[in-house]
């Protein structure tokens, strides 16, 4: 009698998986035999579009970054034919050297390979079309989003850049990634697709434009190594401009140097030189250890003997004689500057120094901002009070002294420098202020203005920042002139230096704070008053005029304070060609990111020709062809913006 025998369960489940197994090897050796056998099979790789990225506007809501349509070239290497005809086509086409295009194919380690990433639509265009034609098999585009940068090289550092992946790399981008990227990860053009947030700064691009002229003429003129000029308003701490030069364009930042895209006001850390003497005096007269009647003896240099017997000399720029407070800063006397600190001990020099905001960050908001280098007083050397009173054995950012000079300018109540206005949903309503510290009294009321008295004196004819007045309005100066540490001997060098001059204007109740650093000059000198008095007087005259601040020969009038701007016309584009003449390019944004239009823009400015004409037809695959012209143009349409 034979027995019935069933199979297990188990064996059965594992059988079943085997089966899977077996059948999910053989579909993916199809499809890669497919491949192979059909090289002439059209590859059609996925869309690499990326969330749609928040606009950064200025504060008048110019756009600084947005974002826009690119292509990403590809080769799929089982479908290409003779590698040195393809790059004979493509290298004109891509910018690229022929051996480069064939090494990178060639020398892949897979088949799939991204030859040049983020090129415009005119690269694509041009891809496209001889992909059509058969001479290029193989070579694809990927379409991806990326971001566009309309002016250019203005306040670059400031803004940053992102990369491949439409991921914040540096400045404002870096620091806002998340707000800039879309809430829910939705892709463009497909449901649940939202735009990120708006980041609004406190910069507004015509002070910007204006600082940054002045600060490239500047360092060309003294061949420097680089030049920081700034300007805030000193009773809100927005930061109105930030000039740093050199500079570079974030629409090509692979281009540029590590150097050009440092945000030198916040991460760059440098001795001050005398400007910092406003500084050390406030601390010394608001601690009451001096007043304005005190007096001290220069010969010519600063000298104390130890009591170890070890003698300090510092040198001063020439013999004051008896000097009070208010001829120490107006003749910048390093001796005096030093004697002064003598009345004062360690921990309280120490303490109003930190009180003004020196050895911490400000929370610029800006990334990788420096906290300076301030020792504490048990690490002083017996030179060390001296040396820092006259701004050296001290090291401070650019945004600190803008920090310290609020406190001056604010009769003692000193407010954070920040660059980010508000944030903004896609639809331009506000959601938030970024978090500042709040303003707090770090002087006397008297003490900042005396100190603004003083510096006043400095534009004076034996003052040392004569060359920055202006005349017909009062300006509270003090120029500097650090010497910089050779890092081969660690001493001071003879032949590195920085030049710097502060501005508060009026000196009254000052409206604006500028502040001019030139790094290493070596034109026809290196003096503070010599060469950054005279930067600060061209900006201080453009935007007095600018920003509207009373002088004596310009008439004042009331006004409501409500101004109307003309709304900017935004064209259209349906199946009939509109009349495109006289737009600005700024205009013509909203036609970049449609993906329904095939839109080729060539020039900057406004429209001067296009291709269809007003009235032709608009299909498909119709490719609108726009040139323009910032010299002239036919045609401005009505209610078009500035």
């Amino acid at each position: 009698m034979e027995r019935n025998r069933t199979v297990p369960p188990h064996r059965i489940r594992f059988a079943g998986f085997i089966l899977f197994l077996l059948l999910i090897t053989g579909a993916v050796v199809a499809k890669y035999a497919i491949l192979m056998l059909k090289p002439g099979q059209t590859i059609k790789p996925k869309a690499a579009l990326t969330a749609d990225r928040g606009q950064i506007l200025d504060r008048n809501g110019r756009i600084l970054a947005i974002q826009t349509r690119f292509g990403n070239v590809t080769v799929w290497r089982p479908q290409t034919g003779d590698l040195d005809t393809l790059a004979t086509v493509l290298s004109p086409v891509l910018g690229m050297n022929e051996t480069e295009i064939i090494n990178r194919i060639r020398l892949s380690a897979t088949d799939f390979i991204y030859l040049k990433k983020q090129v415009d639509q005119d690269v694509v265009r041009k891809i496209d079309e001889l992909a059509t034609a058969g001479t290029i098999d193989g070579v694809s585009i990927e379409p991806v989003l990326g971001r566009m940068y309309p002016e250019g090289t203005l306040a670059a550092q400031i803004i940053g850049f992102t990369g491949d992946e439409n991921t914040g790399l540096a400045g404002i981008e870096y620091v806002f990634d998340g707000e800039l990227r879309s809430k829910d990860g939705g892709t463009p053009g497909f449901p649940g697709g939202m735009a990120g947030n708006q980041v609004v700064l406190t910069i507004d691009t015509t002070i910007q434009y204006l600082l940054e002229e002045i600060a490239e003429k500047t360092l060309v003129e003294n061949q420097a190594e680089a030049v920081m000029l700034l300007a805030i308003e000193p009773r809100s701490g927005e930061i109105l401009g930030a000039a740093t030069r050199p500079g570079f364009d974030p629409n090509f930042f692979k281009e540029s140097s590590e150097q050009a895209r440092m945000i030198r006001p916040a991460v760059w850390a440098y001795e001050p030189g005398s400007v910092f003497k406003v500084f050390s005096l406030a601390a010394i007269m608001d601690a009451e250890a001096i007043n304005p009647q005190s007096t001290f003896y220069c010969n010519g240099s600063y000298e104390h003997t130890t009591n170890l017997g070890e003698r300090i000399v510092i040198n001063c720029l020439g013999a004051h004689g008896t000097v009070d407070p208010r001829r120490i800063i107006t003749y910048s006397c390093n001796a005096g500057a030093a004697y002064a600190s003598d009345v004062i001990s360690r921990a309280m020099f120490y303490d109003g120094i930190r009180r003004l905001g020196f050895g911490e960050k400000t929370g610029s908001a800006l990334p990788g901002e420096t906290a300076g280098f301030l020792r504490p007083p048990e690490r002083w050397s017996e030179r060390t009070k001296p040396t820092i009173a006259m701004g050296q054995e001290i090291a401070v950012s650019a945004f600190q002294m803008l920090q310290a000079a609020t406190a001056i300018a604010n009769d003692g109540v000193m407010v954070t420098p920040h660059i980010v206005l508000q944030i903004e949903d896609a639809n331009g309503k506000a959601l938030r202020k970024p978090d500042t510290p709040e303003p707090r009294r770090v002087l006397k009321p008297e003490t900042a203005r005396e100190l603004r008295s003083y510096m006043t004196d400095v534009t004076s004819p034996i003052g040392t920042g004569y060359r920055a007045g202006i005349g017909d309005i009062q300006l509270a100066v003090k120029t500097g002139t650090a010497q910089v540490i050779d890092s081969a001997t660690n001493r001071y060098s003879d032949t590195n230096f920085i030049a710097s001059c502060i501005a508060l204007l009026p000196s009254d109740e000052p409206a604006l704070v500028l502040y001019i650093v030139i790094v290493n000059p070596k034109g026809s000198s290196y003096l503070g008053g010599r060469i950054a008095a005279p930067p600060i007087r061209e900006a201080a005259e453009a935007l007095v005029n600018y920003i509207g601040i009373p002088r004596g020969r310009n008439p004042t009038a009331n006004h409501s304070g409500l101004i109307r701007l003309p709304s900017i016309q935004v064209p259209f584009i349906s199946d009939v060609m509109p009349d495109l003449t006289g737009y600005s390019k700024r205009q013509l944004l909203p036609l970049l990111l449609r993906d329904d239009l095939r839109i080729n823009v060539k020039g900057d400015g406004y429209v001067v020709r296009q291709n269809p004409a007003a009235g032709g037809a608009v299909g498909p695959d119709t490719v609108i062809y726009l040139e323009l012209d910032s010299r002239t143009f036919e045609r401005q349409p009505q209610s078009a913006g500035p």
